[in-house]
């Protein structure tokens, strides 16, 4: 059996890609590799100094490489608007949008610029308005697509929503936390793929896992999780593969969700999978939704 791999990527020339969170990981990762497929990549980043350090270092590697280094900080959703105003100003086509940045605080509850929590806030909320914000010039590029990058997490830990308290005021763990905003990764994944069809777009809306991949997202973690990652983290240079594989294969269709397969999903080269099951009810797909627009103030329009 053949795996998906780097070698599957087709050429990337003339196509705008942009990326959150492109400084480190398996979004520098994917910078990368398509860069050294011929894209244009945007790297959205919160720390503007780290993205100039991580271009020269794509640079040296590949003096060619296209890329543009962008300020973002999806803890703030005015910076997510002041992103999204620039982006447009500067480019009239977006040909794939990588949701990939993302925080593990395990130990302490951190709030948003406007309060929410701090892993709902940036894994998810900042997200969606980023692609809400985003959208008319994903619709206006023909076959473009919105790659949201979620986790085994939720599926392994049998995560929910917490309707009763979403920013986990009472009772707050960080890896529960971070559960639910992967899981209302894929709920968003899902529902966007929904309301694409629905409009008859041609944008694609998928989901991939990345496994347990070695990143700077452990550093943070506690000591049972910084040893797993010694004992059982796959590279970056595989856990990035599902990512690009939502991005550049031609044989993918939207609304599915890539990722590993062995070891509970955390190792292994991307293959199809299926989303957990609380993703599965629409309603609360909606209810997320509807609850996401408000909390951002961003309405999606899909025209």
């Amino acid at each position: 059996m053949s795996h998906w791999t780097i070698e599957n990527i087709p050429s990337q020339v003339g196509c705008i890609h942009l990326i959150t969170g492109a400084n480190s990981g398996t979004g520098l990762a994917a910078t990368q590799q398509l860069a050294q497929s011929g894209a244009l990549v945007i790297m959205a980043v919160r720390d503007i100094d780290k993205g100039r350090q991580a271009a020269a270092q794509i640079k040296q590697a590949i003096p060619n490489a296209k890329l543009d280094i962008m300020h973002l900080n999806l803890a703030d959703l005015k910076s997510v608007a002041q992103f999204a105003l620039e982006f447009k100003s500067r480019y009239k086509q977006l040909n794939v949008l990588i949701n990939n940045a993302g925080i593990a605080l395990p130990n302490t509850r951190i709030e948003t610029k406007q309060g929410y929590e701090g892993h709902f806030g940036v894994n998810h909320l900042g997200h969606f308005a980023l692609t809400g914000m985003l959208l008319p010039i994903l619709m206006a590029t023909p076959h473009s697509r919105i790659v949201t990058v979620a986790s085994f997490v939720p599926k392994q830990s049998h995560s929910v929503i917490n309707w009763h308290d979403l920013q986990y005021h009472d009772n707050f763990d960080g890896m529960t936390c971070y559960g639910q905003s992967k899981l209302a990764n894929i709920m968003f994944g899902l529902q966007l793929h929904d309301k694409l069809q629905q409009a008859n777009s041609s944008t694609l809306s998928l989901i991939a896992n990345p496994g347990f991949t070695k990143t700077n997202i452990q550093k943070d973690m506690g000591f049972f999780a910084k040893f797993l990652t010694l004992t059982i983290a796959q590279s970056v240079a595989i856990g990035v593969l599902p990512l690009l594989r939502c991005a550049v294969d031609p044989d993918v269709t939207s609304g599915q969700f890539y990722g590993p397969l062995k070891l509970k999903e955390m190792r292994g080269y991307p293959e199809l999978t299926q989303a957990p099951k609380p993703a599965a009810n629409e309603p609360n797909r909606e209810k997320l939704w509807l609850l996401s627009e408000q909390m951002t103030q961003t309405t999606y329009i899909f025209s």
